[in-house]
């Protein structure tokens, strides 16, 4: 059993898509895709320039199996993951994304794909270079709710290694690592999704949801004036 360690630059609920009952990454990370086993743990830690969240866990995810595109795309368990741009947030950033037409990829309109919905070469390219999807029904999705990591994995003193990494890239963790982190996490007693995503709260559809629906501010009672003061327009 190996630990991929790596960091979420940006997190937006598509990598890894934590929702539905599983936990999938399905794109970017390519190297992590590649080389990850059933049984392996993959880490995400938080993005210190975005986020300020250096040293906390976004999510931690066991690989239970790996799939091809094809194979993720036309799974009845993983339908809820294709995205629906008119849809909850959750559903626009379906991470379900590629099907082949003969030997032709589709990439479907996407958080991955450019405006109207027409295919991103590069990230066709990027995505569909290893045509594997790691996916988990165990794991922790902490998202804005981030804790911070323990501080017996930085380092972790029976071989020295911090779990975190601080450049892009992932590290990689024998087994040492890997089963004292997961014992961690049994002894927190909860599995499965936790808060939203870091971007969530910001992002378009929610800040214009809630400016629209806010209340008017109240009006302050009008203030004693002079006789030649004018009232601002």
């Amino acid at each position: 059993m190996k630990l991929y360690s790596y960091i979420v630059a940006r997190d937006f609920g598509f990598a890894p898509n934590p929702f539905y009952g599983f936990c999938t990454l399905a794109t970017c990370k390519p190297k992590i895709r590649g080389g990850a086993s059933v049984g392996d743990w993959i880490v995400g830690t938080g993005a210190k320039s975005r986020y300020d969240l250096a040293g906390h866990l976004i999510y931690a995810m066991q690989v239970s199996e790996i799939l091809d595109f094809e194979t993720y795309w036309n799974d009845p368990r993983f339908r809820l993951k294709r995205p629906d741009l008119n849809g909850s947030l959750k559903v626009l950033y379906g991470d379900n994304i590629y099907h082949r037409v003969g030997k032709r990829w589709v990439q479907a309109d996407s958080h991955h794909s450019l405006e109207h919905g027409r295919p991103n070469v590069a990230n066709i390219a990027w995505d569909t270079g290893v045509d594997r999807v790691l996916v988990a029904n165990r794991f922790l999705y902490w998202g804005a709710s981030a804790p911070t990591i323990p501080k017996q994995f930085r380092p972790y003193r029976k071989t020295n290694e911090d779990i975190c990494c601080r450049a892009r890239g992932h590290r990689v963790f024998g087994h040492e690592l890997a089963t004292a982190f997961a014992s961690w996490l049994e002894q927190r007693g909860k599995w499965g999704f936790q808060d939203e995503p870091l971007e969530f709260a910001k992002h378009k559809r929610v800040t214009t949801l809630a400016s629209s629906s806010a209340p008017p501010p109240r009006k302050a009672p009008p203030a004693a004036r002079r006789p030649d003061q004018r009232l601002a327009r």
